[in-house]
């Protein structure tokens, strides 16, 4: 019995470390894609996850189904096409941490995933189908994601939706906001940032949480509100979950990894998202948005500020002070970059800012990196 299914893209992506004088960028590639994040998360946690997608059959779809599985994740429902490239996303970043997108998709062979490639002994296993917005961004994956979506309500599987606004990847804004409007409409469980209740609604994270649950059907209303942490709400009660003051440093992948955090609390809860009481709300709200208490830090190379990869800014995603980084590849060279206090240096960003403080063993051979962000000596909230 798997605990959840993700179905959606997987991708490389290539992220700035440097730019030379003429303003080049220096690359590196990691491992990408919201519904893959999101399992990472939500196996670290102890749950069960599987995924649907498709790869080039190339190296990069080579590496990407290697990681997935290395990260206990199981990969026979991504299909291997050698008629497209893998995916790839070029991040690059702003004085503040944030993100700018361009994407080599035209086609990249997640958007090229059909229907009948699909593996549907697995959504049978599974509790819960998760999906986001880049898998109805066009023919033929729109088709696949909206059929799987149909099968697995009709055989009664809870949907989790993230709309995951990347408006470059769309023909114009009045098209991602029609297909992200159908997906709100067949979801159980919505996770959403503020930035997109504005961009459909133009209103706030409570107006937003009450049009999803009174317009949409939705059962558990999920608002990540950057420093303002978040916003979970369903038909009998509503909290807000305060975040860690943190430095932003890059906020990529963290709001997939809120929302597979905050799925595993509910799966382990096992009860109906309508259901949940104020202290369940906030026990879910809780599990992504924290800080790492100062007796559990192992590294500790010096400053008393620390940045979070997966943190706090512009696009607010992100609160969080955990990041799953699920490449068994690229941990050597993260190990020996930490190791030599150039962490920073990788980020582009000033030494001060950077350092983390733990490195921690998570369920799977994937790695969680945990940081702690003090603004005093001796703060350990």
């Amino acid at each position: 019995m798997l605990d959840a299914i993700a179905l959606g893209e997987l991708l490389i992506d290539f992220a700035t470390v440097d730019t030379d004088r003429d303003g080049y960028p220096t690359l590196a590639a990691h491992p990408g894609g919201a519904p893959g994040n999101f399992l990472a998360a939500l196996h670290a946690y102890g749950c069960s996850g599987a995924m649907l997608g498709k790869v080039g059959a190339d190296t990069f779809g080579d590496l990407l189904c290697t990681t997935l599985a290395q990260a206990g994740i199981r990969t026979e429902g991504i299909v291997r096409d050698p008629s497209v490239f893998t995916t790839l996303a070029f991040v690059t970043f702003g004085p503040g941490g944030e993100r700018a997108f361009s994407f080599a998709r035209k086609p990249g062979a997640d958007t090229q995933l059909r229907f009948d490639e699909l593996d549907l002994s697995l959504l049978d296993e599974a509790r819960l189908l998760h999906f986001g917005s880049l898998s109805l961004t066009q023919e033929p994956v729109r088709s696949a994601t909206q059929q799987a979506v149909a099968y697995a309500a009709a055989h009664g599987k809870l949907l989790s939706f993230d709309p995951n606004l990347r408006l470059p990847l769309w023909p114009d804004a009045e098209a991602a906001k029609t297909q992200i409007l159908w997906g709100l409409r067949q979801a159980d469980i919505v996770k959403i940032s503020d930035d997109e209740v504005r961009f459909l609604w133009g209103c706030g994270p409570e107006e937003g949480a009450a049009r999803l649950l009174a317009d949409f059907g939705v059962r558990l209303a999920m608002v990540t509100c950057g420093p303002k942490g978040c916003l979970l709400q369903n038909a009998g009660a509503a909290v807000r979950v305060a975040a860690p003051r943190v430095l932003p440093v890059d906020t990529t992948g963290a709001g997939d990894i809120f929302g597979g955090s905050a799925v595993s609390r509910l799966l382990q809860l096992g009860r109906a998202p309508e259901a949940l009481t104020e202290d369940e709300l906030t026990a879910i709200g809780r599990q992504p948005v924290h800080a790492v208490p100062r007796r559990h830090l192992r590294h500790r190379p010096g400053g008393d500020r620390a940045a979070v990869y997966g943190g706090l800014s512009k696009n607010r995603h992100a609160m969080l002070a955990a990041h799953i980084l699920w490449h068994n590849a690229f941990r050597s060279a993260l190990s020996a970059a930490l190791r030599r206090e150039r962490y920073a240096a990788s980020l582009h960003m000033p030494r001060y800012m950077k350092f983390p403080r733990a490195v921690h063993p998570a369920p799977g051979n994937c790695f969680m990196l945990r940081y702690f962000c003090p603004y005093g000596r001796r703060s350990g909230r």
